[in-house]
């Protein structure tokens, strides 16, 4: 659930303030709004020495675990910037050198000295590129040596007794010949390799510089905080948001510190920060909103029950096969084991045990397991296998069940959108729009159903109930004023049109999977059945045996990025559009120290 959170003003004198802001630190519980924007020199100091750490810190991470060096900490972050300007410097050299070698190249070894002498001496040398095609014509009194050519260009060098200009690209002499050139290539690398064993000596300073890092974002947080508070004459103050069950332990401070302060109810105007609590069990579906960056607003639903239960379905529906999801399954217990210390990754092995549980149990009905064909399978699998979903072997009619099943779920997920909608408006007019809602899903599910599968009538009933919902959101519409949502109404009932049939991508990717599954692993045994008839069985079981390989794991691959593209996109987009939830939550950031 999202906590109920409640606003503070907290008032103190300035030789207070510092003393405050470390009191309420450790009371890890404010989420501080700045009264003014903070600035300042001291702050601006400390941020760019918050880059200047971050930045040593990002390159140590880079390397292998080492000793460490025992260095100090400031001494260890200048020396490792030192390290990055050499590295940054060398690599720019680098670059510049291997330009200038591949731009000479192809005039062969010379000593661009010998030229410049020749041009001193009133005997001019130039090189040129001359295109093949269209070559122009050398000056009277100009001599051209070829030295070499591509399939376009002849690289020449050009010789005459007074000044001249070929109508052609003209290249500039280096400042050092070809070898010379490569020498210095060469030992800029050797350079490079030195200062990355450098970098290798302080790798083991990891953990340190992580301090320090964590030690100066601190330092930037207490100084924003401090700069962002609000001044009167004789006092300065700080706002923020609570949680509203903390209440008493910000009172108790304030009390004992001698603290001014109020506390206020949440208001329209307001923009409190979100905070979701909810039981352990819910805990796997956190990782998926860390990962998409997305946060219910305060005043919005908490949907992560709904998130977690629709995208485990959802994820069955996208990979669909019972194999794989015994393979993630091994995966997820495997990761467990390996990261059991590690509280922080837990959830997401849990959400990948939940979704390839789902997926196990969705295979098993369709008797798919890495898309062997279903008449090769095992008796005892077979018999696992729904009758009613493989239906005896026709696969349009089987295919029309799995869609209808998909138009199901969609009808289902958006209705719960709209009971939940209706039960928090409850109290206003505006409810008659969730209700009216709830009215057209239905029929236009009817719809879609006579359209794609022409598995029901259109009715007059049908029409009557569509009608009622379209009146009844109007209704709503008009009562709650809502004046604007007249205009776009039948957009918005194509658009629930839209969003029921959209569903039916949870049954073609799917299939889309299979098929690709059950391509590779013919494709394997045609390679290898035609490697046998050639060179040793085992050979063309190899053979056989990686194309089947590749092809899984490409598919697996595939299969997940089609999560995140269609099973996030049905909960974030259709679901959450019919609920209202428009991911504007601000995280619940609590004034704490880091380190």
């Amino acid at each position: 659930m999202i906590v109920k959170m409640k606003k503070l003003t907290l008032l103190c004198t300035p030789a207070q303030q510092e003393q405050t802001l470390n009191t309420l630190r450790d009371l890890k519980v404010v989420h501080v709004e700045h009264v003014q924007a903070p600035e300042g020199s001291e702050l601006e100091t400390a941020r760019n020495h918050q880059l200047y750490v971050q930045r040593a810190k990002e390159v140590l991470s880079a390397h292998p675990e080492a000793d460490p060096t025992g260095k100090d900490a400031d001494q260890l972050v200048d020396t490792v910037w030192e390290l990055i300007h050499r590295e940054k410097e060398l690599k720019e050299t680098l670059q510049s050198l291997e330009h200038e070698h591949a731009r000479i190249a192809p005039f062969g070894e010379f000593d661009p000295r010998e030229l410049q002498k020749l041009n001193a001496n009133s005997l001019f040398a130039k090189l040129y590129e001359l295109p093949l095609k269209n070559t122009p014509d050398a000056p009277e009194g100009v001599s051209l040596s070829e030295i070499s050519r591509n399939k376009t260009i002849s690289y020449v060098l050009a010789v005459g007794r007074q000044e001249f200009s070929i109508p052609a690209h003209e290249v500039r002499l280096p400042d050092q010949s070809h070898s010379e050139l490569h020498r210095h290539i060469e030992k800029t690398k050797k350079a490079l390799a030195e200062t990355e064993a450098e970098f290798l000596q302080y790798a083991g300073d990891r953990a340190l510089v992580e301090q320090i890092a964590g030690n100066a974002d601190d330092r930037v947080r207490f100084l924003e905080v401090q700069q962002g508070m609000g001044a009167e004459e004789s006092f300065i103050y700080l706002k923020g948001f609570y949680p509203a069950d903390r209440e008493a332990d910000i009172e108790a401070a304030a009390k004992e510190n001698g603290w001014g302060y109020t506390f206020e109810r949440a208001v329209t105007k307001d923009n409190p920060p979100t905070l979701l609590r909810n039981p352990k069990w819910l805990d796997p579906i956190k990782p998926v909103f860390k990962m998409i960056g997305v946060l219910p607003g305060y005043k919005e639903i908490d949907v992560s029950a709904i998130f977690l239960l629709f995208l485990s379905i959802f994820f069955a529906f996208l990979i669909g096969d019972a194999g794989y999801g015994m393979l993630f399954i091994a995966l997820s217990l495997f990761g467990k084991f390996k990261t059991r210390g590690n509280k922080a990754v837990q959830p997401t092995f849990n959400l990948l045990m939940i979704m390839s549980a789902c997926t196990v149990g969705w295979g098993v009905l369709n008797g798919t397991y890495f898309g062997i064909n279903y008449d090769i399978l095992p008796a005892p699998l077979r018999e696992l296998s729904s009758t009613w979903l493989i239906a005896g072997g026709n696969e349009d009619l089987a295919r029309n069940r799995i869609m209808f099943i998909c138009f199901s779920i969609g009808a289902i997920h958006l209705t719960i959108a709209h009971i939940w909608g209706f039960i928090r408006k409850i109290n206003s007019p505006a409810c008659l729009c969730d209700l009216g809602w709830l009215c057209t899903t239905w029929s236009l599910y009817v719809v879609v159903l006579n359209l794609v599968l022409s598995m029901t009538e259109l009715t007059v009933v049908v029409g009557i109930v569509l009608g009622v919902g379209v009146a009844l959101v109007t209704l709503g519409l008009i009562l709650s004023k809502e004046i604007s949502g007249l205009i776009t109404l039948l957009l918005d009932v194509i658009s629930n049109f839209v969003d029921i049939i959209s569903y039916v991508r949870l049954y073609a990717v799917g299939a889309a999977s299979l098929a690709i599954a059950q391509s590779f692993n013919q494709m394997g045994l045609d390679a290898g059945h035609a490697a046998s008839n050639v060179m040793p069985s085992i050979v063309g079981g190899l053979i056989a045996a990686l194309i089947i390989f590749f092809g899984h794991a490409l598919n697996i691959v595939l299969g997940a990025m089609s999560v995140l593209v269609h099973g996030i996109r049905l909960n974030t987009l259709e679901f959450s559009g019919h609920a209202n939830v428009q991911w504007s939550g601000i995280e619940y950031k609590p004034f704490i120290k880091i380190n």
